[in-house]
């Protein structure tokens, strides 16, 4: 006679598996959790056991082989809590229910650079997303005094949940702006004799040409005296805004474009932000270091040489020239 314990077995097992899957409730903050596309439902399961969504593999294949879920997961990235019931965490992954997708915007984009990026990672069309930035009634209800959202589209890293509209996508990254702004600024502001538009405007160029962060409150610094006295910012940064392409490199001819962004031209701030600044960026335009410079120039590791006159800058760009200039090999 035939024992009938080896086929009752993985009953059995399947039984205690729904039992134990099923137990506790979902506690503490979503998990995000990454399912490549292409990735088999065992390395998916080992993924969720990674970050503690499931802490019984096997029994968890086992629940899903007998339930037929192991054959439809949908690649993506998914928010889960941990004690979840495995049969949520199955339907989620079998449904793409709570897939987001992230996306992380750096400090220093534009909105000609986030609008692809954001196109192309949310499945979105580009056309849907540059009328929402344009959108006249969205940036009333925003309350950005700009004709773009140019600046307000803070840098960050985003979980937008599967499906999410353009101009929900476009709202959210403006309200982590809000968030990012602490009240307090706002007397800082008063003391300045600036509004919040100057001071994204002018940590948007600070963004621009910083490369190490000590040199952020300085070469605000330089500019908060220009303005004070009166002096052209000539930020190459905004000449490479107003300029068509973008171009990264500023050549002579390109200072004489007709721009109202061309600060070798206009004086004072443009007219808006010229990038998305980071909070740093921020406070640093708000809180300038308390020196005298007036200029300063790059130099081919990326520092900068900040100079009180012009005599002094002059000297300091030809040093900067010569440190460009390739050594030539000893003979």
């Amino acid at each position: 006679m035939r024992s009938t314990r080896t086929n009752s077995f993985p009953v059995a097992i399947a039984c205690a598996t729904l039992l134990f899957g099923a137990c506790g409730k979902p506690h503490g903050s979503p998990v995000r959790v990454i399912i490549p596309r292409g990735a088999t439902f065992s390395q998916a399961t080992d993924s969720l056991a990674k970050a503690q969504i499931v802490k019984w593999p096997t029994g968890f294949r086992l629940l899903a082989r007998v339930g037929g879920k192991d054959r439809n997961i949908k690649p993506g990235t998914y928010l889960l809590k941990r004690g979840t019931a495995w049969s949520e965490v199955l339907s989620a992954l079998n449904g793409g229910l709570g897939v987001v997708n992230s996306v992380t915007i750096p400090e220093g984009f534009t909105v000609r650079q986030i609008i692809p990026l954001l196109a192309r990672r949310l499945e979105l069309p580009i056309d849907s997303l540059n009328t929402a930035v344009r959108d006249t009634a969205l940036r009333s209800r925003l309350d950005v005094p700009t004709q773009t959202l140019e600046g307000y589209l803070f840098p960050d890293t985003y979980a937008f949940p599967d499906g999410t509209r353009a101009r929900d996508a476009i709202t959210e990254m403006v309200k982590r702006f809000e968030r990012e702004w602490k009240p307090e600024w706002d007397a800082r502001l008063t003391e300045l004799a600036m509004n919040r538009n100057d001071i994204i405007t002018l940590a948007s160029i600070i963004e621009k040409e910083a490369r190490l962060p000590e040199e952020r409150p300085v070469i605000s610094a330089v500019y908060h005296n220009r303005l004070r006295k009166q002096m052209l910012l000539q930020a190459d940064p905004t000449v490479q805004y107003a300029l068509p392409a973008h171009t990264q490199r500023v050549l002579y001819r390109d200072l004489e474009v007709k721009s109202p962004y061309n600060t070798y031209q206009n004086p004072g701030l443009p007219p808006g932000p010229i990038a998305s600044p980071g909070g740093p960026s921020i406070v640093a335009a708000l809180f300038p270091a308390n020196v005298a410079y007036l200029y300063f120039v790059a130099f081919p590791d990326g520092h900068h040489e900040f100079r009180t006159t012009f005599a002094e800058h002059e000297q300091a760009k030809k040093q900067s020239q010569a440190a460009a200039k390739p050594v030539s090999p000893k003979r």
